[in-house]
């Protein structure tokens, strides 16, 4: 049985401007960086070291080539965060698209684009 979600992979055209993008603007950390003999690189990245969900970045393009069919859209994901309104505006700080916070029945939400305009979302959890 399957009893947590343990990586995502996303797929993005520039693993590096991706990796600047997820580590200095958003805080996360390099976890792994692999380089298999074949040309396909990954990189772990995630919000803590005792994450228990990673995040994978892939070269899309490299993907695509060695597994066609393969669905490469960005998945939705939704991030927690103590404080919104702060992240939200330490986020705009650093030139980051950011959309208003709205509130849902399960909490105040806002989503964030990173630099190849793919958007993902965060909630409030205290």
């Amino acid at each position: 049985m399957i009893y947590k979600v343990g990586q995502i992979m996303l797929y993005v055209k520039n693993q590096d401007e991706a990796v600047r993008f997820w580590t200095e603007k958003l805080g996360f950390s390099v976890i792994a960086e692999e380089n298999n003999s074949q040309g396909m690189r990954w990189i772990e990245i995630a919000p803590s070291e005792n994450a228990e969900t990673t995040i994978i970045l892939h070269n899309k393009e490299m993907v695509a080539k060695m597994s066609p069919g393969l669905n490469l859209d960005t998945p939705s994901l939704m991030f927690f965060s103590e404080d919104i309104e702060q992240m939200r505006n330490e986020l705009i700080g650093k030139h980051i698209t950011v959309g208003d916070i709205v509130n849902m029945p399960s909490g105040r939400v806002f989503n964030f684009a990173d630099d190849e305009e793919n958007y993902f979302a965060v909630m409030e959890r205290r």
